[in-house]
């Protein structure tokens, strides 16, 4: 079976399937990370939320927890960028994950040193435009997706997006099981990536407070798209919070980003000045509005309440819509073993046994 399941994903990542577990900041931590990878599957750190002087820690003890390779996620336009490839690249992690703002003398680098690229899009054209920039392989989330989210579905955009690149496409958004992997592999994709399906399993780093409202949403209608929090569309579970920000105006909302802004610094090592100088870059390179950037520190911190602190009703609760068919949480051994066994009767089913 596992030859089945062998792709070029694999064979560039190392692991034995092709299963991904992306970067969901506070919550894909070492443990996550290591219990993925040592599942057969591939972790990605999520790097983004992380104090910079914990950063290379992380990654340490990551590599304590496994033997098996994996990744780490930041963006390119972090402070200690430069800093979090010198380590990737120093403690031979095996790739890394970003999105917006790439920088193509940081991709070149780390090409150089054999790290893969893998960012995550969700539009064709910054997939054409991310292999442009020299990504190895291209993961496509489509409008199931949790967090920021376009709204092209994952069974239109994924197909656009393989016929349109040279390089391995991974699918995300809307996926759990065995079924869904020979699906995405069916489009022509080397592989799955899942966020809110590792997050709501039992090595995750989740509050229970806060598993248990992911568990009982039991409606995918249930997990909307919102631009409440930092002005961009983001897929997350309806809540208290999330209700009194849709009724809050534009005052409120950006007063309470200028004052997560000034939390986040401590995870991305940006000054003020920084902050601002970021927003005015950012617009002018027309990907997002000067507000918008500064808003974008709301996301974040109002996430910590509900993944670090286990308070659901005062943070945000990102989830793909899928998370309204997920009603148990398994550990990611057993959701990778069932994933593959669930991926065999799928093929059995379609190919017939073969002698």
């Amino acid at each position: 079976m596992a030859g089945r399941l062998n792709t070029r994903l694999t064979e560039l990542l190392g692991c034995e399937y092709p299963v991904i577990q992306t970067a969901m900041g506070w919550v894909a931590d070492p443990k996550l990370v290591a219990a993925t990878c040592n599942a057969g599957g591939f972790g990605f750190l999520a790097g983004a939320t992380i104090p910079p002087e914990e950063m290379e820690q992380r990654i340490i003890e990551t590599k304590q927890l496994t033997d098996k390779p994996f990744g780490v996620n930041f963006h390119m336009y972090q402070p200690n960028a430069a800093d979090i490839i010198e380590m990737v690249i120093r403690h031979g992690v095996r790739a890394v994950s970003y999105s917006r703002s790439p920088g193509k003398a940081m991709i070149s680098q780390l090409k150089d040193a054999g790290v893969v690229c893998m960012p995550t899009v969700g539009a064709l054209k910054h997939a054409v435009k991310a292999v442009e920039m020299g990504a190895d392989v291209v993961t496509v989330q489509g409008g199931e997706g949790g967090g920021h989210t376009g709204a092209v579905p994952t069974t239109i955009l994924l197909p656009q997006v393989i016929d349109a690149v040279d390089v391995p496409v991974v699918a995300c958004g809307g996926f759990k099981d065995g079924a869904g992997l020979v699906a995405a592999l069916a489009y022509g994709a080397e592989g799955i990536a899942m966020g809110t399906r590792f997050l709501m399993t039992k090595d995750s780093p989740v509050p229970a407070e806060t598993l248990d409202r992911y568990v009982k949403v039991n409606n995918p209608a249930a997990v909307i798209i919102s631009r409440s929090i930092d002005g961009m569309p983001q897929r997350m579970i309806n809540n208290e919070l999330l209700a009194q920000l849709e009724k809050a105006g534009p005052l409120k909302r950006l007063m309470m980003a200028v004052s997560s802004g000034l939390a986040y610094r401590k995870y991305t090592g940006m000054s003020i000045a920084q902050l601002f100088r970021s927003a005015i870059q950012m617009r002018s390179g027309g990907q997002m509005t000067a507000a918008q950037t500064i808003m974008a520190a709301n996301a974040p911190m109002v996430i910590q309440k509900a993944m670090v602190d286990g308070k659901p009703a005062e943070g945000v609760l990102p989830a793909g819509q899928i998370a309204g068919a997920i009603d148990s949480l398994l550990s990611c051994d057993e959701l990778i073993n069932e994933i593959v066994r669930d991926a065999e009767a799928s093929l059995e089913r379609l190919c017939g046994t073969r002698g």
